[in-house]
């Protein structure tokens, strides 16, 4: 298409081994195609339906009405697939696959760089444009990384939502270190930036690096500098050689690394696997689907990541509970009471403690459909029962999934941080926590002082979960209670294979078909859900003394299944269920000055 019908020629990308720079100097301005999306409903009814989220993701950004141009990058088979899609589909104007080498000796280069002039070859076809060294070697950058203090974001592909998500959550400017970031490590020779399309000015490459002379095409001479330069950047995880991306762990100022890893993908688990056993830099992992889902949980990890970090990082980071005390209200006269609220997914849980710490209401009620009305109850009735008016709480502090839907409350902590610290007080010697509760599981690890060592939570799916306990009662047709007692009458093993709900759902159904003992068939679901949290225990380094937190705690088969595979005492206590609204209230406590 002759480059005067479209004023402003896009091209779409999704690798960082696109040659950005080389279109540019076509005059295109390239766009990373951002695959963070609502749905899949093109991919869905063009693609085969398990191609990962990712690529569906992709498919729908490049179907969009604003997309006519793209160039994808063989990265792996996912993108062949969505090359087939878009090329089938007769949608776009251009639509081009790199064929990638995975190596980067001279061979590949070679190679490489004819791959390139070929697309040079076609893109100049399709548009009808000349090439301009200058305008290429002008989008090539610096390569000069950033040495501020920050948090890295690693891993795979991360949209620019969700470097703004990972930013807010953590409190802290973010490094965008993914496979769409990092880009060229060199910059180009002086006298090739100088270069133009007039031959009048090819002599200007004469006796340069880039290997030019004054009869050659300045886009040979580019060519002959920028395909070493782009294939020797600091490798992805598909190429065969990852050797060097030990350079982006440990730089000058970076304070801690979120890595991003993509579901059903794993590349680039394998090397957050590795980091995490080296345990070099602080370190949180994220994962997404290709969708804008899951914010909860996301926010959830990012934040107590932030709060981990700034408590690390002593006076020049305070954590959330010390920058609470510039907006604290004034403490009414006479005894000091705090509020801590949890709002979680299946309850709603508030304490009131007094600046002796100690616990002198509490309320436990059913979240249900609205949790900001599920809050109200809940501190009417711990007010009520602690025979004190709203206006006696000198603060309120909230943390939970709805921490920050609830009216009235003068600062929110994530669960994580509030959990630490309602262990520590209700069994000081614990070094790890086991929380499971309606929506998620986690596990903390924790310093001798009962600050956050390190923490995992589960993904989105609620296996393992309180949610998951509930669904198979109801499989069985008996209430939790029932449910949790009969557990503990079993007799003889049974291994439930699968964690997902709804296959669970199938295994329970068929042994109760089978005329399998009810109690044998809890008992193999305790176990089920105790060993998806011993992985979860595994991933964080937990150690004993274990204490059990959550509503989950109140079921014992459970908790004897952890205590069995983890081959160490799991303990519980009266108040476990109440141990995130404990945390809350104790932080409170301390942004007030009323310390141990």
């Amino acid at each position: 298409m002759p480059s005067e019908q479209r004023e402003r020629r896009e091209v779409f990308y999704a690798c960082k081994y696109t040659p950005i720079e080389l279109l540019a100097g076509f005059g295109a301005t390239p766009r990373i195609a951002e695959a963070d999306v609502a749905s899949f409903a093109y991919a869905d009814a063009l693609a085969h339906p398990n191609l990962c989220g990712y690529g569906k993701g992709l498919i729908e950004r490049m179907m969009a009405s604003d997309v006519h141009e793209a160039v994808l990058v063989t990265c792996c088979d996912v993108v062949r697939r969505v090359y087939d899609v878009l090329k089938a589909s007769g949608c776009m104007d251009f639509v081009y696959l790199l064929d990638l080498p995975h190596r980067r000796g001279p061979a590949e280069v070679a190679l490489f760089r004819r791959r390139l002039r070929a697309l040079a070859d076609a893109y100049a076809a399709h548009t009808d444009a000349q090439f301009d060294v200058g305008a290429a070697c002008a989008a090539c950058g610096t390569g000069v990384g950033r040495a501020d203090d920050r948090v890295t974001l690693l891993g795979a592909h991360a949209s620019a939502s969700l470097v703004a998500e990972v930013e807010r959550g953590v409190g802290m400017p973010v490094e965008n270190a993914t496979c769409t970031s990092r880009r060229l490590r060199v910059s180009p020779p002086p006298q090739l930036a100088r270069a133009s399309s007039d031959p009048a000015c090819k002599a200007g490459c004469e006796g340069g690096t880039s290997g030019a002379t004054p009869a050659q095409d300045p886009l040979d001479a580019f060519l002959d500098w920028y395909a070493p330069a782009l294939l020797g950047q600091i490798p992805c995880m598909r190429m065969d050689d990852i050797a060097e991306r030990d350079e982006l762990v440990g730089e000058r100022g970076q304070r801690g690394i979120v890595y991003h890893t993509m579901k059903f993908c794993d590349y680039y688990g394998f090397e957050y696997g590795a980091l995490a056993e080296k345990d070099e830099v602080p370190m949180v992992k994220i994962e997404t689907d290709g969708t804008s889902q899951s914010e909860g949980q996301l926010r959830t990890r990012l934040e107590a990541f932030g709060e981990t970090l700034r408590a690390r990082g002593g006076a020049a980071h305070q954590d959330e509970a010390t920058r609470t005390t510039a907006t604290a209200p004034d403490a009414p006269a006479g005894t000091t009471y705090v509020m801590g609220v949890d709002s979680g997914s299946t309850s709603t849980d508030v304490v009131i403690m007094d600046a002796d710490r100690q616990i002198v209401a509490t309320a436990i009620v059913p979240t249900g459909a609205r949790a900001a009305d599920a809050a109200v109850r809940a501190m009417d009735e711990a007010l009520a029962q602690a025979g004190i008016a709203p206006s006696d709480v000198a603060l309120r502090v909230s943390t939970g999934y709805g921490r920050d839907n609830i009216e009235g409350m003068d600062s929110s902590v994530t669960e994580i941080t509030c959990h630490a610290r309602g262990a520590h007080y209700l069994a000081p010697d614990a070094r790890s926590v086991i929380d499971i509760g309606g929506q998620d599981s986690k596990v903390i690890h924790l310093n001798a002082n009962g600050s956050v060592a390190g923490f995992v939570m589960n993904d989105k799916c609620a296996a393992g979960t309180g949610r998951f306990m509930e669904a198979m009662a109801r499989v069985l047709e008996m209430d939790l209670d029932e449910f949790c007692r009969r557990g503990l009458e079993w007799r003889h093993e049974v291994r439930i294979t699968s964690m997902c709900t709804v296959f669970a759902e199938s295994e329970v159904v068929s042994l109760v078909a089978a005329n399998t003992p009810t109690p044998d068939v809890i008992h193999g679901l305790d176990v089920s859900v105790a060993r998806k949290t011993a992985t979860l225990a595994s991933r964080v380094g937990a150690e004993p003394p274990y204490l059990m937190t959550g509503g989950v705690a109140q079921n014992e088969g459970v908790v004897r299944a952890l205590s069995e595979v983890l081959k160490a005492p799991v303990a519980t206590h009266e108040d476990s269920q109440l141990c995130g609204a404990i945390g809350a209230a104790l932080i409170g406590l301390e942004s007030l000055g009323k310390r141990e």
